[in-house]
């Protein structure tokens, strides 16, 4: 046998040898005999359908235990909505573990986006509506938003109001309106210390003698604020109307 023939042969043998396991990776044969039977969702779920989770791993997995590739599953279920982080590993013999976290709502942002309860910001799913408060500032301050959202709110609650929307402007002023419609202008400094005050006297400056809701309350002043009121919303003698539609208090 010349050097040549003898080359070959050895090849050849290589080859025939070789082929089982290709096959095997590639999934030509392990579908059949080495399937996934097992697909382990290790996670409470409340916003993530577990039918798109299984819609996503089955046709992925569907070539068997050495031809399903975790990394693509994992690249898949992360374009899901609601999916934060996502971990896929295969357990012989027939095991697939999905294990994920979702993003926690916590309020509505610019754009249809979300603001998460760590201050990052994601894509809501359309059609979307959520009960939440709606926050605007540069998408780098997310988080300082939602901190200042976290220290204001109990304020106005204690008051007997809510923060239906908070602002914050590029240059680092506070705005916020208020579940019953009440725009408050708050300012850079100092901020929760002048919204404090002034939501000590809330319950008392809405008891207007004409039924006229209050609607604005600007806060930048450093020893008051000023107050504008709506039109009434009951009738009253006209003799117990104040005659002044702004007023100032001391803070």
């Amino acid at each position: 046998m010349t050097p040549l023939a003898r080359l070959l042969g050895w090849t050849l043998a290589l080859l025939l040898l070789a082929m089982p396991v290709v096959a095997v990776v590639q999934g030509w044969i392990g579908g059949g005999r080495w399937p996934i039977r097992v697909l382990a969702l290790q996670a409470p779920l409340e916003l993530v359908d577990e039918a798109s989770i299984r819609a996503v791993v089955a046709p992925r997995a569907a070539r068997g235990f050495f031809a399903t590739d975790p990394a693509a599953i994992r690249a898949a279920l992360a374009e899901l909505p609601w999916v934060d982080r996502v971990d896929v590993r295969k357990r012989w013999p027939d095991r697939l573990e999905v294990r994920l976290s979702e993003h926690r709502p916590y309020a509505r942002w610019t754009d249809a986006r979300l603001v998460a309860e760590d201050g990052r910001l994601f894509r809501a799913p359309d059609g979307v509506a959520l009960p939440l408060p709606q926050f605007s500032a540069r998408d780098d301050r997310a988080a300082d938003v939602l901190a200042f959202h976290r220290e204001a709110r109990p304020v106005l609650v204690r008051a007997g109001d809510d923060i239906a929307e908070l602002h914050l402007s590029a240059r680092g002023g506070w705005r916020l309106v208020t579940r019953e419609g009440l725009v408050v202008e708050l300012g850079r400094q100092d901020a929760l210390p002048r919204l404090s005050r002034f939501a000590r006297l809330l319950p008392t400056l809405r008891q207007d003698p004409a039924g006229r809701p209050l609607r604005t309350a600007d806060l930048r002043y450093t020893n008051g604020f000023a107050l504008s009121w709506g039109e009434p919303t009951r009738s009253v003698p006209p003799a117990a109307a104040p005659g002044d539609a702004r007023a100032t208090s001391p803070a």
